[in-house]
Protein backbone atom coordinates (compact mmCIF):
# COMPACT_ATOMS: atom_id res chain seq x y z
CA UNK A 1 0.00 0.00 0.00
CA UNK A 2 2.80 2.40 0.98
CA UNK A 3 4.62 1.76 -2.43
CA UNK A 4 1.31 2.54 -4.24
CA UNK A 5 0.91 5.53 -2.40
CA UNK A 6 4.23 6.75 -3.25
CA UNK A 7 3.97 5.38 -6.60
CA UNK A 8 0.48 7.73 -7.32
CA UNK A 9 2.69 10.52 -5.67
CA UNK A 10 5.29 10.35 -7.75
CA UNK A 11 3.58 10.12 -10.81
CA UNK A 12 1.20 13.62 -9.48
CA UNK A 13 4.18 15.68 -9.03
CA UNK A 14 5.89 14.36 -12.05
CA UNK A 15 2.67 15.45 -14.27
CA UNK A 16 2.93 18.51 -15.75
CA UNK A 17 0.08 21.49 -14.92
CA UNK A 18 -1.52 21.69 -18.49
CA UNK A 19 -1.32 25.43 -19.35
CA UNK A 20 -4.17 26.43 -21.22
CA UNK A 21 -3.59 29.08 -24.32
CA UNK A 22 -5.92 32.30 -25.27
CA UNK A 23 -6.04 32.22 -29.15
CA UNK A 24 -8.65 34.00 -31.78
CA UNK A 25 -8.41 36.76 -34.08
CA UNK A 26 -7.49 41.03 -33.78
CA UNK A 27 -9.72 43.17 -36.45
CA UNK A 28 -8.06 46.27 -37.34
CA UNK A 29 -10.06 49.04 -39.02
CA UNK A 30 -8.24 51.58 -40.47
CA UNK A 31 -5.16 49.84 -41.49
CA UNK A 32 -3.94 48.01 -44.33
CA UNK A 33 -3.96 44.70 -42.26
CA UNK A 34 -3.32 43.65 -38.62
CA UNK A 35 0.68 42.69 -39.14
CA UNK A 36 2.58 43.79 -36.15
CA UNK A 37 -0.12 43.70 -33.46
CA UNK A 38 1.17 42.44 -30.43
CA UNK A 39 -1.43 40.61 -28.06
CA UNK A 40 -0.54 40.20 -24.18
CA UNK A 41 -1.58 38.96 -20.69
CA UNK A 42 -0.51 42.43 -18.77
CA UNK A 43 0.24 42.41 -15.12
CA UNK A 44 -0.75 39.95 -12.85
CA UNK A 45 -0.85 40.76 -8.78
CA UNK A 46 1.52 39.51 -6.72
CA UNK A 47 3.28 37.56 -9.99
CA UNK A 48 6.95 38.97 -11.33
CA UNK A 49 8.46 36.97 -13.88
CA UNK A 50 12.40 37.23 -14.77
CA UNK A 51 13.43 37.95 -17.24
CA UNK A 52 15.58 35.69 -20.25
CA UNK A 53 18.94 35.24 -19.77
CA UNK A 54 19.00 34.99 -24.17
CA UNK A 55 18.89 38.44 -25.97
CA UNK A 56 16.76 39.18 -28.36
CA UNK A 57 18.14 40.46 -31.14
CA UNK A 58 16.88 43.24 -34.28
CA UNK A 59 19.09 43.74 -37.43
CA UNK A 60 19.54 46.81 -39.35
CA UNK A 61 19.59 45.71 -42.80
CA UNK A 62 18.67 47.45 -46.21
CA UNK A 63 17.87 50.41 -44.31
CA UNK A 64 15.31 48.50 -41.96
CA UNK A 65 15.01 47.53 -38.41
CA UNK A 66 14.29 43.83 -38.84
CA UNK A 67 11.96 42.46 -37.31
CA UNK A 68 9.61 45.91 -37.09
CA UNK A 69 8.03 44.92 -34.14
CA UNK A 70 9.38 43.00 -31.29
CA UNK A 71 7.69 42.14 -27.84
CA UNK A 72 9.78 41.42 -24.80
CA UNK A 73 9.59 40.64 -21.40
CA UNK A 74 10.38 43.47 -19.27
CA UNK A 75 14.22 43.46 -18.27
CA UNK A 76 15.27 41.52 -21.46
CA UNK A 77 18.26 42.71 -23.19
CA UNK A 78 18.18 43.30 -26.63
CA UNK A 79 20.90 43.47 -29.41
CA UNK A 80 21.14 45.56 -32.26
CA UNK A 81 23.34 44.40 -35.09
CA UNK A 82 24.44 46.87 -38.19
CA UNK A 83 24.49 44.36 -41.49
CA UNK A 84 24.47 47.20 -43.58
CA UNK A 85 27.95 49.06 -45.25
CA UNK A 86 26.53 52.31 -43.81
CA UNK A 87 26.82 53.66 -40.36
CA UNK A 88 23.51 53.06 -38.27
CA UNK A 89 22.31 54.60 -34.70
CA UNK A 90 19.76 53.64 -32.56
CA UNK A 91 17.79 55.50 -30.37
CA UNK A 92 14.09 55.85 -28.83
CA UNK A 93 12.64 59.43 -27.72
CA UNK A 94 10.66 57.73 -25.02
CA UNK A 95 10.53 58.39 -21.58
CA UNK A 96 9.88 54.80 -20.42
CA UNK A 97 13.05 53.62 -22.25
CA UNK A 98 15.06 56.11 -20.52
CA UNK A 99 15.50 57.94 -24.14
CA UNK A 100 18.67 56.16 -25.08
CA UNK A 101 20.79 56.72 -27.94
CA UNK A 102 23.27 54.31 -28.31
CA UNK A 103 25.55 56.34 -30.70
CA UNK A 104 26.56 55.47 -33.91
CA UNK A 105 28.40 52.14 -35.52
CA UNK A 106 29.88 50.27 -38.60
CA UNK A 107 28.68 47.27 -40.29
CA UNK A 108 29.09 43.81 -38.19
CA UNK A 109 28.74 45.46 -34.88
CA UNK A 110 26.55 45.60 -32.33
CA UNK A 111 25.05 47.67 -29.39
CA UNK A 112 22.59 46.75 -26.63
CA UNK A 113 20.43 48.19 -24.48
CA UNK A 114 17.79 46.22 -21.61
CA UNK A 115 14.37 47.54 -21.84
CA UNK A 116 13.67 47.79 -17.41
CA UNK A 117 9.92 48.95 -17.20
CA UNK A 118 6.90 48.66 -19.28
CA UNK A 119 7.19 50.60 -22.68
CA UNK A 120 6.07 50.81 -26.05
CA UNK A 121 9.67 52.35 -27.48
CA UNK A 122 9.55 53.55 -31.19
CA UNK A 123 13.36 53.38 -32.56
CA UNK A 124 14.74 55.37 -34.72
CA UNK A 125 17.83 55.98 -36.81
CA UNK A 126 19.73 59.73 -36.82
CA UNK A 127 21.39 58.77 -39.64
CA UNK A 128 18.46 57.42 -41.81
CA UNK A 129 15.34 59.66 -40.36
CA UNK A 130 13.12 56.80 -42.78
CA UNK A 131 14.01 53.88 -40.07
CA UNK A 132 11.69 53.21 -37.09
CA UNK A 133 10.78 50.02 -35.14
CA UNK A 134 8.91 49.20 -32.18
CA UNK A 135 10.14 47.56 -28.54
CA UNK A 136 7.07 46.27 -26.58
CA UNK A 137 8.19 45.58 -23.44
CA UNK A 138 5.20 43.85 -21.56
CA UNK A 139 5.15 42.77 -17.84
CA UNK A 140 4.58 38.92 -18.92
CA UNK A 141 5.93 36.46 -20.73
CA UNK A 142 2.12 36.17 -22.63
CA UNK A 143 2.35 37.22 -25.44
CA UNK A 144 2.12 36.89 -29.65
CA UNK A 145 3.00 39.04 -32.72
CA UNK A 146 -0.06 39.09 -34.93
CA UNK A 147 0.46 38.25 -38.52
CA UNK A 148 -1.54 40.63 -41.06
CA UNK A 149 -4.93 37.82 -41.25
CA UNK A 150 -5.46 38.72 -37.55
CA UNK A 151 -4.96 35.30 -35.79
CA UNK A 152 -3.01 35.01 -32.53
CA UNK A 153 -2.09 31.90 -30.25
CA UNK A 154 -0.72 32.76 -26.98
CA UNK A 155 0.43 29.20 -25.31
CA UNK A 156 1.34 28.03 -21.62
CA UNK A 157 -0.99 30.45 -19.93
CA UNK A 158 -1.74 29.40 -16.38
CA UNK A 159 -5.93 29.23 -16.53
CA UNK A 160 -7.18 31.93 -14.25
CA UNK A 161 -8.81 35.77 -15.04
CA UNK A 162 -6.12 37.88 -16.74
CA UNK A 163 -6.63 41.62 -18.63
CA UNK A 164 -5.43 40.97 -22.19
CA UNK A 165 -3.98 44.22 -24.20
CA UNK A 166 -3.67 44.74 -27.94
CA UNK A 167 -1.31 46.59 -29.23
CA UNK A 168 -0.75 48.19 -32.94
CA UNK A 169 1.81 50.59 -34.39
CA UNK A 170 -1.25 52.68 -35.84
CA UNK A 171 -4.19 51.79 -34.29
CA UNK A 172 -5.53 52.79 -30.60
CA UNK A 173 -4.95 50.25 -28.19
CA UNK A 174 -7.54 48.17 -26.71
CA UNK A 175 -8.27 45.76 -23.55
CA UNK A 176 -10.58 43.57 -22.05
CA UNK A 177 -10.45 41.05 -19.10
CA UNK A 178 -10.26 37.44 -20.15
CA UNK A 179 -10.85 33.88 -18.48
CA UNK A 180 -8.84 31.46 -19.33
CA UNK A 181 -10.00 27.62 -18.95
CA UNK A 182 -8.01 25.44 -21.17
CA UNK A 183 -7.91 26.56 -24.59
CA UNK A 184 -9.94 29.93 -25.00
CA UNK A 185 -10.79 32.01 -27.70
CA UNK A 186 -10.97 35.64 -27.64
CA UNK A 187 -11.79 38.44 -30.31
CA UNK A 188 -10.50 42.25 -30.40
CA UNK A 189 -11.00 44.81 -32.34
CA UNK A 190 -8.64 47.98 -32.65
CA UNK A 191 -9.04 50.94 -34.85
CA UNK A 192 -7.65 54.40 -35.59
Amino acid sequence: MRTLLFGSLALALATPVVAGDIHGKVACKGARDCAGAVVYVDTIPGKTFPPPQAHQKINQQNLVFDPHVVPVLVGTTVDFLNSDSVLHNVFSPDACAEKFNLGTWPKGQTRSYTFKKDCIATLLCMVHPEMEAFVVAVPTPYFAVVPADGSFKIAEVPDGSYMVKVWHPKLKATSKPVTVAGATEAAFEIAR
